[in-house]
């Protein structure tokens, strides 16, 4: 298994790599007030997919940490149920 997992990262750090290359081209992105940034298209494109990954993943933390709050609560209810139990049955 260890070696797929290898193979596998090596393989998409050889995709990644061959996509910088071929991606390389010059292009500058105009904002507000007339500036302007230049760099290669390739960093464009990554900046954007890392920052669109992170906004994903802090929209999804809300409800991540509800989910474990019920969790907790459901976990010492059940706990507590089965104390219960016991006390009656003995």
């Amino acid at each position: 298994m260890r070696y797929i997992s290898w193979m596998l990262q090596m393989f998409l750090f050889i995709v990644l790599l061959g996509f910088a290359l071929k991606n390389g081209q010059s292009v500058t992105l105009h904002y507000f007030f007339a500036y302007e940034w230049q760099s290669s298209l390739v960093i464009v494109l990554l900046l954007f997919f890392t920052i669109g990954a992170v906004l994903g993943i802090l929209a999804t933390l809300g409800i991540w940490f509800r989910q474990r709050r019920e969790i907790t609560q459901l976990k010492t209810e059940i706990a507590q149920l089965k104390l219960d139990s016991r006390a009656a049955g003995a």
